[in-house]
């Protein structure tokens, strides 16, 4: 049943709701994970990854809000259950307990490069089927290679 009627077609409309689904998942695990180590991180660079996780937090749940609303906006119902984040996300394993800065920039920056590579495979798959969908894509690939350069600089 759809309560919003989507100017797209039903093939295309597909595409594009895997799209936007894959990425709400990873955009909801991203600021999951970095939370997870925020509260975790340990170290002589403590403070500086502990506000810095803050930041891709921020702009994963950002993303994520625009990402599901654009999914509703084409008539697709966003699911950012936990259970379905569990199951579909493309982040690796979080370390568990405290964690040192510098393996915690290493593990958020395997993070961020796993989210982007699989946000660059929408970028591509979104271009012809709903151009505005990709527009959506490449501002939160950008914003996630910012964050990903700045945390790779940290263990340079």
């Amino acid at each position: 049943m759809y309560v919003v009627k989507s100017p797209l077609s039903d093939a295309n409309l597909a595409t594009v709701s895997e799209a936007l689904q894959g990425a709400l998942v990873d955009l909801v695990d991203l600021a999951l994970v970095a939370k997870q180590i925020h509260w975790n991180v340990v170290g002589p660079r403590f403070r500086s990854v502990h506000l810095q996780l803050d930041e891709v937090v921020s702009t994963a749940r950002a993303h994520s809000d625009t990402v599901a609303e654009r999914a509703a906006a084409l008539g697709v119902s966003p699911d950012g259950r936990a259970a379905t984040v569990a199951v579909g996300s493309g982040i690796g394993v979080t370390p568990e307990g405290w964690v040192d800065d510098s393996a915690a920039v290493r593990s958020i920056v395997d993070a961020l490069g796993a989210v982007i590579a699989r946000m660059r495979e929408r970028i591509a798959a979104t271009g012809e089927p709903d151009p505005v969908t990709q527009d959506v894509l490449i501002q939160v690939a950008g914003d996630l290679e910012k964050q990903h350069w700045m945390f790779q600089a940290e263990n340079g």
